[in-house]
């Protein structure tokens, strides 16, 4: 075999007794989840994939959709599978929702463009409904535009509280899963390219430490996304920051209290799988570069091994990076730093685990100067990461190919049982001899 390593894997799952038999329904498209594993049409799904948030405000200028196009061509063939991306735009500059309620059909053709193409080169997607952060409205528009309508809210963080700004919220969230696609002819809930939906961007409520307030809003969220759509997926958004109900990982944490709790947020119902981020070079900017890799190996780790034995669902690094404006950065750095993140993805497919991929921040092409922000991959000008991309996508690729060949052996002794157990049956009821 020429990967040993997946003559390992396979080993391991035969006596973890991982059932790759197909289920009604899973023949759809939809990525689903069974224990730690996603599942697409009966296989286990692996990703390598990226971050694009500006594919929705591109696309929403007709002469800028080739920039889309290309991207998701230049992903394609670097083996790239799931992109992660805003399914909002809330108030300033070229909005999706410019009032509560009230929606610019311009920018949601972009996002109908962006879906429609995404299905075009295989790619699935995670849509995000919301920002924690101001660009492109995030929290605080929703809060102002309540204050506008004479409620009385002194931070940001009502977001999370306040009833009109949640009814303003619920109603964004149906709007956007009930669209209807003017390219595909499909509804956006109905549409197996979107892997599953995000409730927001990395929420953060700092005025509230205990998490409760986080946890009370993405279990009301969490129920009102599921009684319109069971057919995606859907995560929180989260960073990864462990909160208070297990205190002693909180050591684990860079030396923020945004209020919310890695363990008991993903253990909502309605919470299908785990994200987590990592911006060692953002949290421990003070620190070496040696020791942001220790820190990021400890990170993986940790949130790999958590999901493995105490939430027991899949999870996905949404959001890694180092940015080239880090004093004394080398392209050498962020090398070993994608080596880092995918060797530690990598090790737990290749045993059955449940981290099942990562998606770097960001992915540009050519021509698009005004979105740099430091941490952008251009694929033709990144030789050396763009490699790096590639081989794990192959990695990954090979544990789903190893998977269908799995599920083809299964499919043939189940048969050859049948054929056997009927011929049995007939034999048996014959009257042999005199």
């Amino acid at each position: 075999m020429k990967h040993p390593a997946l003559a390992i894997f396979l080993a391991v799952l035969c006596n973890q007794h991982l059932s790759v038999h197909v289920e009604a329904g899973e023949g759809d498209g939809f990525i689903r989840t069974k224990g730690v594993h996603f599942l697409l049409n009966g296989n286990p799904y692996y990703a390598n994939g990226f971050n694009a948030y500006w594919l929705m405000y591109v696309a929403s200028d007709p002469t800028q959709r080739p920039k889309v196009t290309s991207a998701f061509r230049e992903a394609a063939s670097h083996g790239l599978t799931l992109a992660r991306t805003w399914a909002f735009s809330d108030g300033g500059y070229r909005p999706l929702q410019y009032a509560p309620g009230f929606y610019n059909e311009q920018m949601f053709k972009g996002l109908d463009f962006v879906i429609a193409e995404a299905r075009r080169f295989g790619i699935k997607l995670i849509l995000s409904l919301v920002n924690n952060y101001d660009s492109f409205g995030g929290k605080k528009q929703y809060v102002n535009w309540a204050r506008n309508q004479g409620q009385y809210l002194t931070s940001d963080d009502d977001f999370f509280r306040n009833p009109v700004v949640k009814g303003y919220y619920k109603n964004h969230v149906k709007t956007v899963l009930n669209r209807y696609n003017c390219f595909t002819g499909m509804h956006y809930k109905d549409d197996p390219t979107i892997m599953a939906w995000e409730l927001m961007n990395e929420p953060r409520c700092s005025s509230d430490s205990s998490g409760r307030t986080v946890q009370a809003w993405i279990m009301e969220m969490a129920s009102h996304v599921k009684s319109i759509d069971r057919n995606h997926l859907l995560e929180v958004g989260l960073e990864g920051f462990y909160g208070q109900s297990t205190p002693q990982k909180m050591r684990l944490n860079p030396s923020l209290d945004i209020g919310t709790d890695f363990i008991a947020n993903n253990r909502i119902p309605g919470i299908d799988f785990a994200t987590f981020h990592s911006y060692p070079d953002q949290w421990l900017s003070s620190s070496n570069d040696q020791y942001q890799l220790t820190f990021l190996n400890n990170w993986l780790y940790a949130h790999i091994q958590d999901v493995k034995f105490i939430l027991r669902k899949p999870i996905l690094l949404t959001e890694f990076g180092k940015s080239w404006k880090d004093q004394g950065f080398n392209i050498y750095q962020r090398d070993r730093l994608f080596n880092t993140v995918y060797y530690q993805i990598y090790s737990s497919a290749k045993t059955g685990g449940p981290a099942a991929g990562g998606l770097f921040w960001q992915l540009l092409t050519e021509g698009m100067d005004n979105f740099r922000d430091g941490y952008e991959i251009v694929l033709s000008e990144s030789s050396s990461t763009a490699n790096i991309i590639a081989q794990q996508s192959h990695k990954l690729n090979q544990i789903r190919k190893m998977f269908a060949r799995m599920r083809d052996v299964e499919r043939w002794k189940r048969a050859r049982g049948a054929r056997r157990g009927r011929r049995h049956g007939r034999n048996r009821g014959r009257h042999i001899g005199n």
